[in-house]
């Protein structure tokens, strides 16, 4: 096998290189052709792995491929960890990534940068697989760090659009405060353990979760608490958790591929992997897990109201992109790694889904992306319509759809994780406040799903004439991918939920401590996927969903003329929301501007005024004026230097005789 990780690795790698540096000689056909087949053979030979270890009884296995340095007795190596969690994020990431490397073709078509787009997305997926298959720490943050460049580039891949640059500068500077706390993380891990491979590493939590460590002098606090927290804050940069979650609805400006890319399989997915790969780790403070659990709740309720008051298509998206990314982080709290997972597998589907839906109506309607000036496209484009309908149901959980399994049991063991043995009244409280957010959400989730859905399919025509005139179906090389992806978003959930959730399928890849294995509580009253369909109509999830859909399906196609009234009525809060809680105007008018004015004002006082001043300037002038004075005392007399050579020996002589 170790062949074929290392094809599964290097094809996306070699088919970037070769579109990139020869893009002029092959062409653009050549270009797509190169690039899908180079991530083909990845998603191929990655689904074979998953076979083999899930089906054939493959063993885990820890491979290591070189040795690049060693310092102080320190092992920095290049090496691979494929288990059962990392085949599974193989599949994902090459089979998302192809899709969306075929969907390019007819979505990018006339672009002028066609050769240098697939080399970017062919790299992005390259770096993502370096990632999910790392087996140490050295390698993880190289994969971190190349997602978070490709996506730089890709997000401003219209270097020419002025807010295209502004969006990919935003996402890597608020993911370089992340990455700053993760790359402390790792530093903690060395400082611990002298290790940075993830087995030495696990083999020597216990030992690390006893030890403390000094943040503020005079402040012991837990080391593997401040070891988790730090880790998690690059988590919070790279899967867009409140407050480092401003990037990803501005990473809209890139090209519609890229936001499928980026939002459904590769860079926001890292954080959530991350953690469940780290569980051996979290598992171990209960603070740290307490924290990730709240900046989830956060996350899954606020960003998610933030959807209903969008009305960019692709911002819609994204808004649910940060609300379901709160999900996985919420069930990542709650010690439910596998069921964080599970709903990060299906939400892939059904979010490239929408992603890439979203796309076939914008080129459609001549990349026209306002909701509001759309309308009634369902007869002209079916295709589109029905997969749209299908990653919508999915979105928000419709009883048989692959979002219904993942997210629905997902909420579920939140809501079942009060019953940690040990857990004080602050914890349950959490538990309860971190279930209220995600329940809460799903009204909130179906509410700007189906708003946008019905917005853009059905009620008035509300687009120009001339586009209607020319308003029709995509070609095949788009909608083919959205059929590809409708059919995992209807139904992999399932024959993929008892095995992933309840089952053995992820082994040792993840490890939870009995007290927190809410899980295998739940699995004790587990009766197959259908008992779990016929018990969804008498949840509350159902019909906050129900709800949801009917008041989208009321306001914005019944009664049109509610939505502005009730806009003109809550004014304050409309305006909070659309200035999505002045979390831009805080990053770019308070700390972006006080950087600038902290510059400014070093550079006049500090540079200006003291360094060229007073030090380099005041000192050259300083030298001068002595140089001036020195001058007048060179007469080139002899009894001129005579007496000075008296005096100064007798200022020598009389120091000597002082000194005795």
């Amino acid at each position: 096998m170790y062949n074929y990780y290392l094809t599964i690795v290097l094809a996306p790698l070699a088919a970037a290189i070769i579109a990139g540096l020869a893009g002029k000689q092959i062409g653009r056909a050549g270009a797509h052709w190169v690039t899908i087949f180079g991530v083909g053979i990845s998603c191929a030979l990655s689904l074979l792995v998953l076979k083999n270890m899930f089906w054939g009884g493959a063993q885990a296995e820890n491979i290591s491929v070189y040795l690049w340095a060693v310092t102080d007795g320190l092992h920095m190596e290049v090496g691979f960890l494929v288990d059962r969690l990392t085949a599974l994020m193989m599949c994902v990431v090459t089979f998302v990534s192809l899709m969306v490397h075929i969907y390019t073709i007819g979505y990018m078509h006339e672009d002028p940068g066609y050769q240098r787009f697939f080399s970017y997305i062919s790299l992005f997926t390259f770096s993502m697989l370096m990632l999910v298959m790392s087996n140490n720490f050295l390698q993880l943050f190289f994969g971190w760090e190349a997602v978070g460049l490709v996506s730089y580039l890709l997000i401003g891949f219209w270097f020419k659009k002025e807010t295209a640059i502004f969006a990919n500068l935003k996402a890597f500077l608020v993911n370089r405060v992340g990455d700053f706390g993760f790359i402390l993380g790792i530093a903690g891990v060395v400082m611990f353990t002298g290790s940075l491979d993830y087995a030495t590493v696990f083999g020597s939590a216990e030992s690390v979760a006893g030890q403390t460590l000094e943040v503020l002098p005079g402040s012991p606090w837990n080391a593997m608490t401040v070891i988790c927290i730090l880790l998690f804050i690059g988590a919070m940069g790279k899967s867009a958790q409140a407050p480092l979650h401003v990037w990803l609805p501005d990473s809209m400006e890139g090209p519609t591929p890229i936001s499928a890319l980026i939002h459904a399989a590769t860079m926001v997915t890292a954080g959530i992997f991350m953690v469940a790969r780290m569980s051996p780790l979290f598992e171990l403070s209960t603070a740290a897990l307490g924290f990730v659990i709240i900046i989830g709740s956060v996350t899954a309720f606020f960003m998610g109201l933030l959807g209903i008051v969008q009305n960019d298509i692709k911002r819609v998206v994204a808004y649910s992109t940060l609300s379901q990314l709160g999900y996985m982080t919420v069930a990542l709290g709650a010690s439910a790694y596998s069921a964080a997972i599970f709903h990060l597998m299906t939400h892939a589907f059904f979010k490239a889904l929408l992603f890439l839906a979203a796309g076939s109506v914008i080129i459609a309607m001549h990349h026209e992306q306002d909701i509001r000036k759309m309308g009634g496209i369902r007869k002209y484009m079916p295709i589109t319509y029905w997969t749209s309908l299908v990653g919508s149901l999915a979105l928000i959980g419709f009883p048989g759809s692959s979002g219904f399994f993942s997210k629905d049991l997902l909420i579920e063991a939140v809501k079942e994780s009060h019953w940690h043995h040990g857990a004080t009244a602050g914890d349950q409280l959490t538990y309860w406040i971190a279930y209220l957010s995600v329940l809460l959400g799903v009204f909130v989730t179906a509410l700007y799903s189906f708003r946008m859905f019905f917005l853009v399919f059905h009620g008035k025509e509300r687009m120009d004439a001339e586009t209607k005139s020319h308003l029709h179906e995509t070609p095949a090389v788009v909608t083919v991918p959205l059929i590809l992806l409708a059919i995992p978003s209807a139904v992999i959930g399932w024959f993929t939920v008892g095995p992933v959730l309840f089952g053995d399928y992820f082994g040792d890849a993840i490890q939870v401590q009995s007290a927190h294995d809410v899980l295998a509580h739940m699995g004790e009253a587990w009766h197959g996927s259908l008992g779990l369909l016929t018990h969804a109509w008498q949840t509350p999830v159902f019909w906050l969903a129900a709800a949801g859909v009917f008041v989208a399906w009321f306001l914005y196609l019944k009664r049109p003329d509610i939505p502005e009234t009730i806009k003109d009525k809550v004014s304050p809060l409309y305006n909070l929301l659309d200035r999505k809680y002045y979390f831009d105007d805080l990053y770019i008018k308070g700390f972006a501007a006080g950087g600038r004015n902290l510059g400014k004002f070093l550079w006049q006082k500090g540079d200006e005024l003291i360094i060229d001043g007073i030090l380099v300037n005041g000192t050259a002038k300083a030298v001068g004026r002595l140089a001036g004075v020195m001058r007048q005392i060179q007469t080139g007399y002899l009894y001129t230097y005579a007496f000075a050579m008296i005096i100064g020996l007798t200022m020598l002589l009389g120091w000597l005789i002082w000194l005795r």
